[in-house]
């Protein structure tokens, strides 16, 4: 009590930041192991990649369907991340096609989920809005600048576009031969329908 917020204040933001690195390992082992051996491998096959107890995971993570559902989140959230850095070293068409390769590999490695998505478990049912709402901004600006840019049309719906791409989109181990990009890199040439160069 004699001791100031000053002094109080820092090591429970060390610890606040340890907890989040340590969530983050957790779930990115977690989506190493559900993409190789599918959302009901052992708990102790994730912690022992992200170098946790099993404690620390329950602790995070009482039920399996809390441990998945982060999973999502956290992909989505690193798919939709990525955007702007792709903007700020190429070109808007450019950027717009290779966010979309990375949205496609989300979608390939994320099937795996859709079983447990599908299961009708209440964690997941914020999940579809989560997508939604992170992903349909994201694409929406790209197209736009893309689009003010002049070097693709300006009347595409982002959702359109995410359907379009999800549809193309083959499981990873079905899509060996590089079929899902060649058919985005068509899909974008077709975006440069009616702009001021096309044919």
């Amino acid at each position: 009590m004699s001791d100031g917020p000053a002094d109080g204040g820092r090591p429970r933001q060390r610890m606040r930041a340890d907890a989040q690195r340590s969530i983050d390992t957790l779930l990115t082992a977690a989506a190493e192991v559900f993409a190789t051996s599918g959302v009901d491998a052992p708990v102790r096959q994730i912690t022992a990649k992200a170098g946790v107890g099993a404690g620390t995971l329950y602790r995070h993570f009482p039920q399996r369907s809390d441990l998945i559902a982060a999973v999502f989140r956290h992909e989505v959230d690193a798919c939709a991340d990525a955007a702007p850095s792709l903007v700020a070293q190429h070109e808007p068409v450019d950027a717009l096609a290779r966010w979309l390769q990375r949205f496609a590999a989300f979608i390939a490695t994320k099937r795996g989920l859709s079983a447990a998505l599908h299961s009708g478990d209440p964690a997941y049912d914020s999940l579809p809005s989560y997508f939604q709402q992170r992903f349909v901004p994201v694409l929406g600006a790209l197209l736009d600048t893309a689009a003010k840019a002049g070097q693709i049309r300006s009347d595409i719906d982002p959702e359109d576009l995410l359907r379009a791409v999800g549809n193309l989109t083959l499981p990873a181990q079905e899509d060996d031969n590089g079929h899902t990009q060649r058919m985005i890199a068509l899909l974008v040439d077709g975006l440069r329908y009616g702009t001021h160069g096309s044919a």
